[in-house]
């Protein structure tokens, strides 16, 4: 029994560490040795082109500078200004308009979200609506259990007011889902589409402004992201059609939720975020300076026991400095995909827009995310279990045969005494 109990909690000790591992990144190797930029741009260029089927806009940025560029299309033009759906990293520029009112004065992060609110409120529930905060929504910490998802409008519909979609949302699942506080505010990480509506009826109750036309003057002029658009992209010029993951041609959809889901934006436009985001002190005409967007950096949210998201961000991995390497993904049906991630610590930064493979974007960015810092990507937590398999497996193999070595050994150095005393 004893021995039965030491070799259980030797496997047990061996698969902590096997997934302490595969968390670190020991299981797994970057696609280009670390600070070998051309050699990971010829790897991930190698890898669209493998698995795109429809159109790619990729670009490293080294010390806040672009490196190296890609564009591939796959029936139409693809260069710089070209507008792609953002999907969900929409997310990322809501929040970034809400940090420039708290920056300014003109919201609180921890009073309720209701005494800013009057276009809409939060129903009545089992748990109280004055708990929830900006700063709670920013970090989808606010107790709301809505997993939005908005779903798609055909180009022909109409689009529904924001108060009616705050009331009735389309999700993504088509399914009947509300936005509601359906567990306690603060009490954990749980994604919320439905939060970032509620954000972008604040910036409208504020600041008095239709929530496109405070975007556009306050955060994307004086950054200088000038085809950043919530309009419809099948009536513009310049943008990537839709594609699914076949390649097929497929409908442009229309959104809802902008402030959730609803930014398309070129890739010289998000090199124009990127920048603001890592030459904030350097630049003048800046919304949001570096105090402001480290705080945004600042964890608010656990998953897996790790911090995964901070005031509107995702932080992705711990960088050497014990910052992160932060940014934001985004996904929409049917093969839409966009991820941006950015090294604090250097400059650094990926961006990949992508349409005709729903994964991709997020996969060169957990690549990236590897590659600068040597640890897994939060949102590659699978990948990252897939390769503790083989030495785990090794380790159980390798303790299975010191134990069976150990008998065997005792068994030849007990015997002959044992012989020796019977004789006597």
């Amino acid at each position: 029994m004893k021995r039965f109990l030491v070799a259980a909690v030797a496997m047990l000790v061996w698969t902590g560490v096997a997934g302490y591992g595969a968390i670190a990144g020991w299981w797994l190797r970057p696609i280009a040795p670390r600070g070998d930029a051309q050699a990971f741009m010829q790897a991930v260029t190698a890898r669209a082109a493998a698995e795109s089927k429809g159109n790619i806009a990729l670009v490293l940025l080294r010390h806040g500078d672009v490196y190296a560029e890609l564009y591939t299309p796959s029936i139409d033009p693809v260069d710089r200004d070209t507008r792609f759906p953002l999907a969900s990293m929409s997310k990322w520029f809501t929040a970034y308009a809400v940090l420039q009112l708290v920056q300014a004065g003109r919201v609180d992060l921890d009073a309720p979200v209701a005494t800013y609110l009057t276009q809409w409120q939060l129903p009545a529930g089992p748990f109280d609506a004055q708990q929830v905060t900006s700063r709670r929504l920013l970090s989808h910490t606010a107790g709301l259990t809505d997993g939005l998802g908005f779903g798609d409008y055909q180009p022909t519909e109409s689009l529904p007011p924001m108060s009616e979609t705050l009331r009735h949302p389309r999700a993504s699942a088509d399914s009947a889902v509300a936005i509601v506080v359906g567990r306690r505010p603060g009490g954990g990480f749980q994604y919320s589409g439905g939060g970032y509506l509620i954000l972008q009826a604040l910036l409208e109750d504020v600041t008095g402004m239709p929530f496109v036309t405070w975007m556009q003057d306050s955060v994307f002029r004086p950054i200088g992201m000038h085809r950043a658009t919530y309009a419809y992209l099948g009536s513009l010029d310049n943008v990537s059609r839709s594609f699914d993951a076949r390649g097929a041609l497929v409908p442009t959809y229309r959104y809802a939720a902008a402030g959730a889901t609803g930014l398309s934006a070129s890739a010289r436009d998000l090199i124009a975020f990127a920048q603001a985001n890592v030459q904030a002190n350097r630049r003048a005409n800046v919304p949001l300076r570096s105090a402001t967007l480290e705080r945004m950096r600042q964890p608010h949210g656990r998953q897996f026991g790790l911090d995964i998201w901070g005031l509107g961000v995702a932080l992705f991995a711990p960088t050497a400095s014990g910052a992160y390497v932060y940014g934001h993904d985004g996904s929409n049906a049917p093969a839409i995909n966009s991820a941006m991630r950015i090294n604090p610590d250097n400059g650094d930064a990926v961006i990949v827009l992508v349409t005709g493979n729903p994964t991709l974007a997020t996969a060169i960015g957990g690549e990236w995310t590897l590659w600068q810092t040597g640890v897994v990507d939060f949102l590659s937590i699978e990948r990252a279990a897939r390769s503790a398999l083989v030495p785990w497996l090794l380790g159980f193999v390798t303790m299975a045969a010191l134990r069976r070595w150990r008998v065997v050994h005792r068994r030849r150095t007990t015997t002959p005494f044992k012989v020796a005393t019977e004789c006597l």
